[in-house]
């Protein structure tokens, strides 16, 4: 993914005569402090490109809870909850673990900028933190599919109920003549 620096997108070397030669201390200071400006622009370059990064996913995640404030709004005005099939529900489920995950790592960037500090987990952690996540994700929704078809079971049940009661409220009357 191709970010814009902040400047031209090249470097400027400055070359600036020094009194004393090359082998010099000062000449090693200036070096070193090249060299240090020259990271601190790399890690400006890095952070407007990382911005960039956040704001075109601001906007996704903001189309994602619009479209997902629709879908909400259109069950609950028609009061059914339509069961997604499959595919689609694999793919949802798929989608809201790399959020979490992706939320988990912001998070963890802005909490801790030290990348290489010892209070980050271990890759192996890092990898049974994912493990761990990714499986609860699959076990909520195994739970919330096993709730939807609680509910359109008792939805059947009641409307089973329904038609015995019509029936024997029609074979009472006649029943009774009798």
């Amino acid at each position: 993914m191709a970010c814009r620096p902040s400047g031209s997108g090249s470097y400027t070397v400055v070359i600036i005569p020094l009194k004393t030669t090359l082998n010099s201390l000062d000449a090693l200071r200036f070096y070193l402090w090249i060299k240090r400006m020259k990271e601190l622009e790399e890690e400006k370059d890095a952070l407007w490109c990382g911005l960039e990064i956040l704001e075109r996913s601001r906007l996704w995640y903001l189309q994602r809870l619009k479209e997902n404030r629709i879908r909400q709004d259109t069950e609950s005005r028609n009061g059914s909850g339509i069961y997604r099939e499959g595919a689609e529900e694999a793919r949802a489920c798929l989608l809201r673990s790399r959020i979490q995950r992706v939320n988990g790592s912001l998070g963890s960037v802005m909490s801790e900028p030290n990348a290489m500090s010892s209070t980050n987990p271990s890759i192996p952690e890092a990898v049974a933190d994912s493990d761990l996540r990714w499986h609860n994700t699959v076990l909520t929704q195994e739970v919330s599919n096993k709730n939807r078809q609680i509910s359109l079971l008792e939805l059947e049940k009641e409307a089973l109920l329904e038609q015995l009661e019509e029936l024997h409220s029609c074979r009472l009357p006649a029943h009774m003549s009798t």
